[in-house]
């Protein structure tokens, strides 16, 4: 079976965060890195706690699949993909520059480049990304519709 990684905040998880762990689980194994709460200070804006995120990944991916997920946590951007063999790495248009990032380090290292799956933003009902930080303050809900 093909190995995946994808990793994220997962802050109020949200139809775009779905759309990207569905992909996932449809091509593979999937590892999911969850950003820490140390990593996620740096944001700049409210993040729920590790746990918080941690449950709600667990409850939708054991919702999605049936079984529990394999998450690691994340104290920098690239996690267990520098060292583990994958086979695909999915990511959203944010998140991509860090893919190819990851891939370069990989090659320097005599690793071979993970396949990048980008899957576009799902987008609310006014057409702009659905965003967690667009959650926060009370334009949309996870499903994109206005408030």
């Amino acid at each position: 079976m093909r190995s995946v990684a994808v990793g994220g905040t997962f802050d109020v998880l949200h139809d775009g965060h779905k759309a990207l762990l569905r992909k996932a689980y449809e091509l593979g194994r999937v590892t999911i890195g969850l950003v820490s709460d140390k990593m996620a200070k740096h944001k700049g804006h409210a993040v729920n706690s590790y746990a918080v995120r941690k449950r709600a990944l667990t409850s939708y991916v054991l919702a999605l699949t049936g079984a529990d997920p394999e998450i690691t946590e994340l104290n920098d951007p690239y996690g267990p993909t520098l060292e583990t063999q994958f086979d695909y790495i999915v990511v959203s248009p944010d998140t991509i520059d860090t893919a190819r990032e990851i891939n370069a380090i990989r090659t320097r290292h005599g690793m071979l480049p993970i396949t990048i799956i980008c899957v576009d933003f799902v987008r609310a009902r006014d057409g702009k990304p659905i965003s967690s930080s667009r959650i926060r303050r009370g334009e949309i809900d996870e499903h994109g519709v206005l408030l």
